[in-house]
């Protein structure tokens, strides 16, 4: 379970404050997959960023009662003047797995050869977003979070290979995915909120949060946006 209580979060943009959270109250629990829907540039990251603990509120308190992932494509604590197969070991004895494990698993699914045994910042992003991908489903967790879905830089056999994976995991576990198109939302979530003037607006059906945010939050977001261009 995770828990928002009266939560703030916001950033002083140079010009003016941009608000992600104002107050706002939500639970996400085991068993029902969370799609959350929100324009580019209000905060999405920022959101799911603070669900992993990764970033902390203004105010208000996240509490966490499960085991709960890195968000996709983001782990704290790789180093990329080390190979993926020292940073697999190392990400495996933070979270207390056994590193033979988590390293064969990583070097299965990732499949780059000896670049496997080569410092990650010779990887390209490609082969970066392979390794993190990885490396998120080899632990267990109780929730996943993903930040818009499996990256494009993914070649077709990872993904073939990764979605099958997931698709079991998931059985068993939740998702929390933010995104800007309903439709990558539809595959895995069973619930969906929309993320609008600071609040997160949950909806029983994906259906009823698509039509919102089509129609009321999209068009507010594009003339926000036309004003501050000037045009």
């Amino acid at each position: 379970m995770i828990e928002f209580r009266n939560v703030s979060k916001s950033f002083w943009t140079g010009v003016t404050r941009k608000v992600i959270l104002d107050q706002a109250s939500f639970k996400i629990d085991l068993g029902e997959s969370l799609g959350i829907l929100a324009p580019n540039g209000t905060g999405k990251t920022t959101l799911i960023n603070m669900m992993a603990g990764l970033e902390k509120p203004d105010e208000g308190q996240i509490m966490r009662t499960s085991r709960i992932s890195f968000p996709l494509g983001v782990v704290s604590g790789i180093a990329q003047v080390q190979s993926g197969q020292e940073n697999a070991r190392y990400i495996a004895r933070l979270y207390g797995l056994d590193p033979d494990y988590v390293e064969s698993f990583c070097r299965y699914m990732v499949d780059i050869d000896e670049y496997f045994d080569m410092p990650m910042a010779t990887y390209s992003q490609g082969m970066k977003s392979r390794f993190t991908f990885a490396l998120m489903l080899s632990l267990d967790f109780d929730i996943y979070l993903v930040d818009e879905g499996m990256p494009s830089t993914m070649d077709a056999e990872f993904n073939r290979k990764a979605g099958t994976l997931l698709h079991d995991r998931l059985r068993t576990a939740t998702v929390v995915i933010v995104s800007h198109k309903p439709k990558i939302l539809e595959e895995y979530c069973q619930k969906a909120a929309v993320l609008r003037d600071g609040r997160l607006h949950m909806f029983n059906s994906l259906e009823a949060a698509a039509e919102m945010y089509k129609y009321n939050v999209l068009p507010a977001h594009k003339a926000v946006q036309k004003q501050a261009s000037g045009r």
